[in-house]
């Protein structure tokens, strides 16, 4: 269902530097984007192309160890179509106030019962390839959450803290608020508030780059699934000497301009939008 944001979840986000939408993802999407978890761990790729990160394979990595993929939609046309959507690169635009929103990358992050914690950070900190450096994040689940079953946390108005470098250790650390707790202290505040995201599946939350969140380990019965756009401006550039080891591959000689085929532009103020190729043999 098509993100529309209200004044007042806008002025929330500035606040808070985050923002619960509820009924982003309708029952038929979210069935269709579950069935495609197993397949994609197991790297079953339906486009034919492997995602740019996949940190968790079937058979050889730890069964208690978060699994995420990084840009499902390179590989795999269901993800494609939910993190592409013109809607969210729209909220992201409005809520930034940028010119329009392409997507940076996308997550596909699957907690079973009994995985560990991923760390808490700031978006913005692994984002030095590109100008502007700063993100914005539209996080959705495929599952109802409760703290217990390691739903997403964030750390009310942390957005408005110093930009940290980023953490020690993002997969399963000892302490996954660790560096979140050290960048609280140098931000002058000495009880951070954290909020756990408890939603019915299909909700989602947009995030600011710089918002501090984390997910503790999965204490619960059942799975948490959820699939992520981070996006940037669509005027984004790569920087001219910071490089990214995955990302920076898709940089044309020449120019520091993005190409659409990799970063694909979801809305623009302007109206202009050329996105990825609707003919998924085109894709591969």
């Amino acid at each position: 269902m098509p993100i529309a944001l209200t004044q007042s979840q806008i002025d929330t986000f500035h606040q808070d530097g985050f923002v619960i939408v509820e009924n982003v993802l309708d029952a038929a999407t979210i069935a269709a984007a579950r069935a495609r978890f197993e397949p994609l761990f197991a790297g079953d790729f339906e486009t034919g192309l492997e995602p740019d990160e996949w940190n968790w394979r079937a058979g050889s990595s730890p069964p208690d160890v978060t699994r995420q993929i990084c840009n499902g939609w390179k590989a795999d046309r269901t993800i494609a179509a939910i993190v592409t959507r013109a809607d969210i690169g729209e909220a992201c635009a409005r809520s930034r106030g940028w010119p329009g929103a392409r997507l940076n990358q996308d997550n596909v992050i699957w907690k079973p019962p009994g995985t560990k914690a991923l760390g808490f950070h700031q978006d913005d900190s692994y984002q030095d390839w590109i100008v502007p450096n700063e993100m914005m994040t539209c996080w959705m689940t495929l599952d109802d959450t409760r703290a217990e079953g390691g739903t997403i946390e964030y750390v009310r108005s942390s957005h408005r803290w110093p930009l940290s470098p980023p953490i020690e250790k993002f997969h399963a650390p000892d302490d996954p608020l660790a560096d979140m707790e050290q960048a609280a202290n140098r931000a002058g505040v000495a009880e951070p508030e954290i909020v756990a995201i408890e939603v019915s599946a299909g909700s989602a939350v947009l995030h600011h780059g710089r918002t501090w969140h984390g997910s503790r380990e999965n204490s619960g019965d059942t799975p948490r699934r959820s699939v992520v756009a981070h996006c940037m401006s669509s005027a984004a550039r790569f920087h001219e000497t910071n490089v990214s080891p995955v990302y920076s591959r898709y940089r044309r000689q020449g120019t520091a301009e993005m190409d659409e085929s990799f970063f694909p532009v979801l809305w623009r103020g302007d109206g202009v939008v050329q996105g990825i190729d609707e003919d998924p043999e085109q894709q591969r």
